[in-house]
């Protein structure tokens, strides 16, 4: 079964970024799109919607209004340009804040909050099995999906990265702090500011430098005293 979500914003383009973006989470639909908010409040009370992603600035009434109104319990996400209205939209109970414009890792993060609601409202276990959780990067315009597993480290390079796996290497643009706030921290480790490594693909450290398979990487001095404490724990 699919997660039904809604998309309200009085801005084309605004629905248009998000509707790219569902296109790569074949578990998501989207069900509806509004750019009134009296509109969308008769759909959303007649109809099932597990997600609700809502301009706050929006004719008729405000987001912020939609959302009182709303009689069940749908699940609310913010999308707005405004960060100051965050600690308010917490108030009202919302699941998420996005600030526009909205950068794909972000989003995927709220889908993740979205999939883990869905799966404890209706029960379903949410255990991944070993091997299977994943991440998704954007490679000449396709989003490609990797298995976290396989991963053996991260180079950061100015505006790019580059995540290296056993048998291949992709290049996407992005910052390397971003994407190691995407790796679990049991599995990951940042030794420098260039390199995140998987600490299970470590085969041996001599001095300030690892060597992951063929790979020798450099050991940040800063990072060193904790980096040896916890690969070698």
């Amino acid at each position: 079964m699919k997660i039904k979500c809604l998309l309200i914003d009085d801005e084309p383009l605004a629905i248009k970024v998000l509707q790219n973006y569902f296109t790569n989470f074949p578990d998501f639909e989207v069900i509806g799109t509004f750019n009134n908010s009296l509109e969308a409040l008769d759909f959303i009370n007649s109809t099932p919607v597990d997600a609700v992603f809502l301009d706050i600035n929006m004719p008729m009434m405000t987001g912020f209004e939609l959302i009182s109104l709303i009689e069940n319990k749908t699940k609310v996400i913010i999308t707005t340009a405004f960060r100051e209205f965050a600690a308010e939209s917490y108030d009202l109970d919302v699941l998420d804040y996005l600030v526009k414009p909205i950068p794909l890792p972000r989003f995927i993060k709220c889908i993740n909050k979205i999939t883990a609601e869905y799966n404890l409202k209706n029960n379903i276990k949410t255990e991944i099995p070993k091997g299977d959780s994943h991440i998704f990067i954007k490679v000449d315009k396709k989003m490609m999906k990797i298995n976290i597993e396989e991963i053996l480290f991260v180079e950061g390079m100015k505006e790019y990265i580059k995540i290296v796996t056993s048998d291949k290497t992709y290049i996407t643009h992005k910052s390397i702090t971003a994407q190691s706030e995407e790796l679990p921290g049991d599995k990951f480790i940042r030794i420098h500011k260039s390199y995140v490594i998987a600490i299970n693909k470590v085969k041996s450290i001599e001095g300030n430098r690892i060597q992951i398979m063929s790979h020798t990487i450099p050991i940040g001095r800063n990072y060193s005293k904790d980096v040896k404490a916890k690969i070698l724990e």
